[in-house]
């Protein structure tokens, strides 16, 4: 599990920095299983903050949630030598068994 919290880790913090419009932050959650991209910028006079990516560990599996990303991170988890078969892109309609989600970390 260590190696896939570092993996996505490092992958998602390539998404991160700054923009011709905005800045995006890495944050992650207090137990470091809940990943997610902030954008937050100025674009025509308006004031914008939107998740522009987000994922969970969910036992071995790497749950994507949103991903809005010209190269999507399930391209750069595959890249980073995660298997395939431990990405689970739910933007997309894909699901982890129940079996898989009754040992969620938290």
């Amino acid at each position: 599990m260590d190696r896939l919290k570092h993996t996505l880790q490092t992958a998602m913090s390539g998404y991160s920095g700054n923009g011709y419009h905005e800045t995006s932050y890495l944050l992650m959650s207090s137990g470091e299983n809940v990943f997610a991209i902030l954008s937050v910028g100025e674009e025509n006079g308006h004031q914008f903050a939107e998740t522009t990516l987000a994922a969970r560990l969910i036992n071995d599996h790497i749950l994507i949630e949103k991903d809005t990303n010209d190269k999507p991170l399930v391209d750069a988890l595959v890249q980073a030598g995660i298997p395939r078969q431990q990405i689970v892109l739910a933007y997309a309609g894909e699901t982890i068994t129940n079996t898989q989600a009754d040992h969620e970390v938290t």
